[in-house]
């Protein structure tokens, strides 16, 4: 699909919509996403900053999806682990950034070429409108070649 249509059809898909995170840049070739999350009165936690499950949230499907979508059907990806670590209270909308290159493709394909599952950590960091950090995640990513793919 290309990715000016999926950006305009994950920006409506209600998970992400009604919590205010929208994908605000997606690279043709799906290897560079931004994401941000708006500050609003129904995302704002108790004290009135950024509830922590939609900062998770808005990390959630971008490196599945990326990896998905350079590497083809011939592998199964799956989101598989992610944990966070709080910095610093969101006050403004923030934003993250996600970037896959060629380096990271050719080892995923290394590793996975006899059939072995790889699960490479990618590390992301939530910043705010003032470009100070609010959050580093670390999601994991279950990737597998698929059997036919390893006997053709």
């Amino acid at each position: 699909m290309k990715a000016g249509v999926f950006k305009f059809i994950v920006n409506l898909w209600p998970p992400l919509f009604f919590s205010g995170i929208k994908i605000t840049y997606l690279a043709a070739d799906y290897r560079e996403a931004r994401v941000t999350l708006k500050l609003r009165w129904y995302n704002r936690n108790y004290v009135g900053t950024q509830y922590g499950g939609s900062l998770m949230s808005m990390t959630d499907p971008w490196y599945m999806l990326m990896i998905m979508n350079n590497l083809g059907r011939d592998y199964f990806v799956w989101d598989k682990h992610a944990e966070i670590d709080y910095i610093a209270p969101g006050k403004t909308h923030v934003h993250a950034h996600f970037l896959i290159n060629d380096e990271i493709l050719d080892d995923i394909r290394a590793k996975t070429a006899n059939g072995e599952k790889y699960v490479p950590e990618f590390l992301v960091e939530i910043k705010d409108d003032h470009g100070h950090l609010v959050a580093r995640v670390k999601r994991r990513v279950y990737i597998k070649l698929k059997p036919r793919a390893r006997e053709n």
